[in-house]
């Protein structure tokens, strides 16, 4: 049996930047190797560390289309979407869309990281 997951890795063109994204969002701390900047970890918030290496050819997935498909996305749990939603565009993302505002029964919206990852906030 596997003990545990070591880290959830996010390909990227920039895992610094990425990285500090994600810090800022979770409350984490980056850890980075100097001698290693394609590799960055984001540590120090509760749950799974995050890492992201640096993939020279990447790109983006699509929302909601199936040309460049998402693959995987992230959840987060929130108290205040509105107030979190303002937070996240903040620091770089971008709405992908308000999915509670179309659909009364639905309670999250999808928006996408600095490098185009789908994320969702998800009203606990």
């Amino acid at each position: 049996m596997i003990r545990r997951l070591q880290a959830i890795v996010l390909d990227c063109p920039d895992p610094a930047r990425l990285a500090e994204f994600y810090a800022h969002l979770l409350g984490g701390q980056v850890v980075q190797d100097p001698e290693d900047p394609d590799w960055v970890e984001v540590r120090g918030f509760e749950g799974t560390p995050l890492a992201f290496q640096r993939t020279p050819d990447y790109r983006p997935p699509k929302w909601p289309g199936r040309q460049s498909p998402q693959q995987m996305h992230l959840d987060f749990d929130v108290d205040d979407i509105e107030a979190d939603e303002k937070r996240v565009l903040a620091l770089g993302a971008t709405v992908l869309e308000r999915t509670d505002q179309l659909n009364p029964q639905a309670n999250w919206r999808v928006y996408a990281d600095p490098a185009g990852h789908p994320f969702c906030l998800c009203l606990h």
